[in-house]
């Protein structure tokens, strides 16, 4: 049992982490490939959104690691208190830069130009991921997730925010 947990959280925390290097390369290639693109995915609200999205994948990592580490060493218990309190400011900070993605939404709405609907898919997208992490889980994989999610009917509080609520 403790192995199938360890390698979960293995391949949770390097899958993320392995997605927040490739969406950095693959932009990068994209940009450099396509000099038509490159205004676009180089302006200043979708590298914001970029960020945005690559700086919450990389807190899913950390926090899989954490997890995982923890498996490692033979504890299954909730989040220490001092992770908790990082991932409570992550979270604030989530907000600060998601209040400040809609002023470039509201800066942009006038023009609709590829450049507004490639902001608007990495904005949403980090949002997704956000709300992910830090409330609902809004990601199921496998065939036994999803059994799972349709027999539950409806999302689950996510991980993190289940290690909150157990210790209000």
């Amino acid at each position: 049992m403790r192995k199938k947990v360890e390698k979960t959280l293995f391949g949770l925390w390097a899958g993320e982490l392995f997605a927040v290097v490739c969406f950095a390369l693959l932009w990068l290639i994209y940009a450099q490939q396509f000099k038509w693109a490159k205004p676009y995915v180089t302006s200043w609200p979708s590298v914001y959104a970029f960020a945005l999205l690559e700086f919450i994948l990389l807190q899913g990592s950390y926090y899989w690691f954490v997890k995982w580490k923890q498996v490692r060493r033979g504890c299954f218990s909730h989040l220490p208190d001092r992770h908790l309190r990082l991932f409570h400011v992550f979270k604030r900070i989530n907000l600060f830069l998601i209040a400040i993605g809609l002023l470039f939404l509201i800066y942009q709405w006038k023009v609709f130009s590829v450049d507004f609907y490639w902001f608007v898919f990495l904005y949403v997208f980090a949002i997704l991921e956000y709300i992910n992490y830090y409330h609902v889980r809004l990601s199921y994989q496998t065939i036994d997730e999803i059994k799972d999610f349709l027999r539950q009917r409806g999302f689950r509080r996510s991980k993190l925010a289940s290690e909150w609520k157990t210790r209000s």
